[in-house]
């Protein structure tokens, strides 16, 4: 299965089993059928798997085919318009905000004593 240049590590490969299962080894945009363990048969993410917040969220993934996978990685914002209408606005919605959402840095150690001592 193409990595799309991110590695897949044994809770990667959990989460696309659990996926492609769950969408019942049917790709969710042309309907196409495969049999189980099919390389051909992907957990597509819809917010970057490269997102560790949402990277395993079933939410942001269902099953494509290699096909419809490489057609909306071409035309991002397609896809995001065709997860929208699937997920309905106020989930998609959610799960962009989970996606997006800027978490504050852990403060160091001396930082935090500087500061205590300012």
């Amino acid at each position: 299965m193409p990595s799309f240049g991110i590695r897949r590590d044994g809770d990667d490969i959990a989460f696309s089993k659990l996926i492609r299962e769950r969408d019942k080894w049917t790709c969710q945009r042309c309907g196409k059928v495969y049999p189980e363990k099919s390389q051909a048969l992907h957990a597509a993410h819809i917010f970057s798997r490269g997102i560790k917040r949402t990277r395993h969220d079933p939410v942001n993934a269902l099953a494509l085919c290699y096909g419809c996978h490489s057609y909306f990685h071409t035309r991002p914002l397609e896809f995001h318009d065709w997860a929208r209408e699937r997920l309905g606005k106020k989930k998609y919605d959610a799960l962009k905000i989970r996606a997006s959402r800027i978490l504050p840095e852990p403060r160091k150690a001396g930082r935090a004593k500087e500061a205590h001592n300012e």
